[in-house]
């Protein structure tokens, strides 16, 4: 069964939301590394709307190598409204029900599966016990505002600590699990 995974850049005050804003001074090659590790484990991206809607306004012109992965990579979009083919290279809606094309799309063969962005995609999959790992990258900084991953009525979800570790410039990398017992 393929992996289902997420790599969210986060504040210390919880802001998941535009990390462009506040985590250039703290990115590093630490993190560069992790980043490249996921890259190279990850054959297929999920995206909601608006992520596909910003990413596909920006990625295909940008000289970078997160460019050099996202572009050609296989990614998949939740969306209820967005409607046809779409645009950017090797993107295409999802047929079905997001849990039901993850289902089944885990059941596939391929490697790993990486949510990119999409907060309420990351939320739904999470409480719908289809992530496998959840990595928040929390950065040294208060961003002060901007959208978070958890919202007031999310339901209580016990996690497990998979895999913690911090970098030079002060990242600390904290990859979970759902708890299953």
């Amino acid at each position: 069964m393929r992996r289902l995974t997420t790599g969210l850049f986060y504040s210390v005050d919880g802001v998941a939301e535009a990390p462009h804003l506040w985590q250039f001074d703290s990115f590093d090659d630490e993190l560069g590394a992790a980043m490249t590790d996921m890259m190279q484990q990850t054959d297929t991206v999920l995206l909601g709307r608006v992520s596909y809607e910003e990413w596909a306004g920006y990625w295909p012109s940008a000289d970078d190598p997160f460019a050099n992965f996202i572009n050609p990579v296989q990614k998949f979009v939740a969306s209820t409204t967005l409607t046809g083919d779409l645009e950017w290279e090797n993107s295409q809606l999802m047929d079905r029900d997001l849990e039901e094309f993850v289902t089944s799309l885990k059941e596939s063969d391929g490697g790993d599966i990486a949510v990119c962005g999409s907060l309420s995609v990351t939320r739904q999959l999470l409480f719908a016990g289809l992530l496998d790992d959840l990595t928040l990258i929390v950065h040294p900084v208060v961003a002060g505002s901007g959208r978070h991953l958890f919202e007031a009525d999310s339901p209580t979800t016990r996690l497990t600590l998979l895999k913690a570790r911090h970098t030079t410039k002060g990242n600390a990398i904290l990859s979970y699990g759902l708890r299953t017992e």
